[in-house]
């Protein structure tokens, strides 16, 4: 069961534990790690045009290459899991709210999306798609934009289709793209050196 969490050719892979008790604890501890990334990079405010952003985007990509599907979405889902219980771990928690109340708000198609995403993305990486970075920012870019299709739809319906484009869409595009293209070159540099070493 172990051995089927992260695939030997994700990233994370390459530096883990040989026996399979030790691997299940390495799991567990880069899941809870993975968690407190994406919390931290959900709090981190960076000014951009036209609004300023937050890396959470680039930390889901980032985990999702270096993990493997497997492992990524025990992550994503244990981080959405740390949300709907309360605890703030959201951009924007607490102030506008917390809990399962805060996740079926306007932002609820973007959390539905980041699980897609982190699946299609680690899949891909463990194709080795974390090796080509040109493939890797194409695939997260086509994940990011089912991520922002699915809070354009969710917030659609909650303040209409002209207000959800020039406010959950349009803003998010050039920020969302600057992060991906990082993230693409970071996770093959990461990847070229692990694989070195």
């Amino acid at each position: 069961m172990a051995a089927q969490i992260a695939k030997p050719n994700s990233l994370i892979s390459t530096v883990l534990p040989e026996t399979a008790s030790d691997r299940t604890w390495a799991y567990v501890a880069l899941a809870l790690l993975g968690t407190v990334v994406l919390y931290a990079s959900a709090k981190v405010s960076v000014p951009f045009y036209p609004v300023p952003m937050t890396l959470q985007t680039m930390a889901i990509v980032m985990i999702a290459a270096a993990y493997g599907w497997r492992l990524g979405l025990a992550t994503i889902v244990l981080y959405l899991a740390e949300g709907a219980i309360g605890l703030p771990v959201f951009s924007g928690t607490p102030e506008k709210g917390v809990g399962l109340a805060y996740m079926m708000g306007t932002t609820g198609g973007y959390l539905l999306g980041f699980i897609l995403q982190t699946a299609i993305v680690g899949w891909f990486a463990e194709r080795g798609g974390d090796r080509q970075p040109v493939r890797m920012f194409l695939v997260m870019a086509a994940s990011d934009a089912i991520v922002i299709a699915l809070g354009y739809l969710w917030l659609s319906r909650m303040i209409g289709t002209d207000k959800a484009l020039a406010f959950g869409v349009i803003p998010f595009l050039l920020g969302d793209a600057f992060k991906i293209a990082i993230a693409a070159l970071a996770v093959w540099a990461g990847n070229s050196w692990f694989r070195r070493v």
